[in-house]
């Protein structure tokens, strides 16, 4: 879960997954992140009617400050990602790496609260409620 709020927490997680093939050593350091075929990054790239209908590019344009989705705005899109490669250090990651959720206390309280309301029979999100239990329980020895 991502805290969209506007404090950075989309953007440092759109930087997490559009690196990935960069971390995991599926391009040269000359290949553009636009070379891996089996990213989202390519498509924030393109134009609005050439790119896939789901992809929400102008929130994660809006949460770098780059406003419209334009092709300047594109262009600055990937010109400040290709500079995050530049300076990525394993150690930049390690919230995104090790939490349940990211974002501000509010924020972690809120979904605290929403995942502790009583769950009907559903055939998915048993791992995520095991998440929360834990959080929880992690919080309560910490006090």
């Amino acid at each position: 879960m991502v805290d969209g709020s506007g404090h950075g927490y989309l953007h440092t997680v759109g930087d997490y997954v559009h690196l990935n093939p960069v971390r995991a050593k599926l391009l040269t350091p000359a290949q553009p992140l636009r070379d891996y075929p089996w990213s989202s990054y390519g498509e924030y790239l393109k134009a609005p009617g050439r790119r896939v209908a789901w992809l929400r590019v102008e929130r994660l344009l809006g949460e770098m400050g780059l406003g419209q989705d334009t092709a300047a705005g594109r262009h600055e899109f990937a010109r400040r990602t290709e500079e995050r490669r530049r300076r990525d250090e394993p150690g930049d990651w390690k919230a995104i790496r090790r939490g349940w959720c990211l974002g501000g206390e509010a924020f972690r309280q809120e979904l605290l609260a929403q995942m502790s309301a009583p769950m009907g029979r559903q055939p998915y999100g048993g791992g995520e409620r095991q998440e929360s239990e834990e959080a929880t329980a992690l919080d309560g020895s910490r006090a």
